[in-house]
């Protein structure tokens, strides 16, 4: 009960917190939102007055909570739903503002907490605040059954709201919609990894959805799914309990998250399963939480509504702190690549993206606080850390292209791996004539004209080749070239601001940015170092593709091809 009663603690701080932030001038539009901290307004969303909702029920029908029916807080809640409902629009919908207006997306995420919070206030006997969330819910359903999405996590978003509402409602069109959208299959690898590669925030969505979907629908075998995820996050942590979001396809992309959006769904899977390893995990979790969470996913919503879950009653593993772990590695991802062409819809998905680095390969290093990451189809190919010291990622760039190169290959070496890119530019000729737009106005209107009609003509290639390989901790990066002359390279090391950065061969170009022109490089944060040989300096280019990034130091070494150059990568003691 440790894990429950520290939630308990957590969420009362929240629950006040909150109260705060309430807007009680009832001529304000927002009468009865809760101001969001980084808007300045509220949002009806599952991670605005949504979720404040879930914390102030959560305290509000539990008896161990010091707001246990308490009159204020049934009062604050009670504006915080009209809140809600008059946020709703006539179609069912709700709009975040800052993006996504009238979205059934968006209106799932509320949909599959409200629905929980609706059963424990049925629960509690409090009539008059469960009947404005049945009328949510209700209002709710014709935005479920016809909505779409711009995710591939939406998907399952809204497969757990329809499942949500069928457990209340009983309708069988809910189902239905639930199955087409299952239908379409699940887009995630044997190794779980989900299309996103989202860590930090959208594989627990995922997970959390499904969970719901499975349960609530009896189609447990879908949670075959959370589970491989749920394996594969135990190597995608670093030392300090951060998850690896080097290679992210979103918005958490190379930003600091911890495991607390797992928790609960760790725990849920932890007593389905019985499983040590998940229990572990959601006490990893647990260490570092400070909020609850978004009302899909809010942890102390979920401990009440699965009460089963707040015995412990499980047996914990050791997790692991020494491995060296392939992700990915026999996923057909070329082969899928290739299919895009037959698809139909012309590498083009509106409002969305393609996420064609799904299931590109990604190697998991960790010895103990030493943590590497080696990443393809992805803007950095290598990360390390070495206790509080950071190299945040490697990039390279290339005059040919011109700009970033991400690899495509990941081969396995002796003692490391081979990532490789063979990049190609060629010229166009003249279109055929019996191609040519017959109206004579159009003609010579550059984006009118059938481009894809042209030959190639003296088509050029490039191969660029990063060996990595490994000797107790220490590593050698081997940047390699093929023969061809005079293209220029840029390879690129990203650090924190805060870190320090000693080294003869630094040269100084901007606020944070620095060539590397040769000598040794020690990286210093605290008592933790990286040293680095060597630097090179055989152009003057400031960027060949390189943005500026405010928040960083840039490290740039420059190169001519052909090359053949190593970079030794120090985490023992010199």
């Amino acid at each position: 009960m440790k894990a429950y009663k520290k939630l308990i603690k957590i969420n009362d701080v929240i629950t006040t917190t909150f109260l705060e932030r309430q807007i009680l001038e009832s001529r304000s539009r927002y009468f009865g939102g809760i101001i969001d901290r980084h808007t300045g307004i509220p949002s009806p969303t599952h991670v605005g007055t949504g979720s404040v909702i879930a914390s102030w029920v959560s305290a509000y029908v539990n008896p161990e909570s010091r707001y246990y029916h308490d009159k204020l807080l049934k009062n604050r809640i009670d504006l915080a739903l009209d809140y809600m409902l008059t946020m709703q629009h006539d179609d069912g919908t709700i709009s975040p503002g800052y993006t996504n207006y009238h979205s059934p997306p968006d209106t799932g995420f509320v949909v599959a907490g409200f629905s929980q919070i609706y059963h424990l206030l049925e629960e509690d006997g409090s009539k008059m605040l469960a009947s404005k969330l049945y009328l949510f819910l209700k209002r709710s359903m014709s935005a479920m059954l016809t909505g779409g999405c711009h995710t591939p996590n939406h998907r399952w978003v809204l497969t757990s709201a329809l499942a949500n509402l069928y457990h209340i409602f009983n309708d069988n069109r809910l189902v239905r919609r639930a199955e087409e959208w299952l239908n379409e299959g699940l887009d995630i690898t044997k190794d779980g990894e989900w299309t996103e590669r989202s860590n930090g925030i959208y594989n627990a969505v995922s997970d959390i959805s499904l969970y719901h979907t499975a349960i609530l629908l009896n189609k447990t075998e879908l949670l075959d799914h959370v589970r491989n995820n749920l394996k594969m996050m135990v190597y995608l942590v670093h030392p300090n309990g951060e998850v690896v979001t080097e290679y992210s396809g979103r918005q958490d992309l190379d930003k600091h998250y911890d495991l607390s959006p797992y928790h609960l769904i760790y725990r849920l899977m932890a007593h389905h399963d019985h499983n040590p390893v998940f229990q572990a995990m959601a006490d990893l979790a647990i260490e570092t939480i400070s909020e609850m969470g978004p009302v899909n996913n809010h942890i102390l919503l979920g401990y009440l509504s699965f009460p089963f879950i707040q015995a412990e009653n499980i047996e914990k593993a050791e997790l692991p702190k020494v491995y060296e772990k392939v992700i990915n590695g026999d996923y057909p991802i070329k082969e899928n690549i290739k299919a895009l062409e037959s698809v139909g819809h012309e590498n083009r998905i509106e409002h969305s993206s393609m996420h064609t680095s799904f299931g590109a390969p990604v190697v998991r290093y960790r010895n103990e606080d030493i943590s590497a990451t080696i990443m393809t189809k992805n803007p950095s190919f290598f990360s390390l850390r070495n206790g509080k010291a950071e190299i945040l990622g490697i990039k390279m760039y290339t005059s040919f292209s011109p700009g970033l190169v991400e690899f495509d290959g990941l081969e396995q070496m002796k003692h490391g791996y081979r990532l490789t890119k063979v990049l190609d530019k060629g010229y166009t000729g003249p279109i055929p004539g019996q191609y040519l737009p017959q109206n004579s106005e159009n003609k010579g209107i550059w984006y009118l004209l059938p481009h894809q009609y042209r030959n190639v003509t003296h088509n050029q290639s490039f191969e660029v080749t990063i060996d990595i390989e490994r000797e107790g901790n220490d590593w050698t990066i081997r940047v390699l070239t093929d023969d061809r002359a005079d293209v220029f390279v840029q390879i690129e090391f990203l650090f924190r601001l805060d870190d320090k950065l000693k080294g003869e061969g630094l040269k100084k170009i901007g606020d944070h940015s620095y060539f590397w022109e040769d000598n040794d490089l020690t990286l210093l944060s605290g008592s933790d170092k990286i040293t680095f040989e060597t630097g090179e300096y055989e152009h003057w280019q400031e960027n060949i593709g390189s943005t500026k990034i405010h928040n960083l130091k840039q490290v740039k070494v420059n190169m001519i091809s052909p090359i053949n150059k190593r970079f030794r990568l120090f985490t023992s003691i010199m």
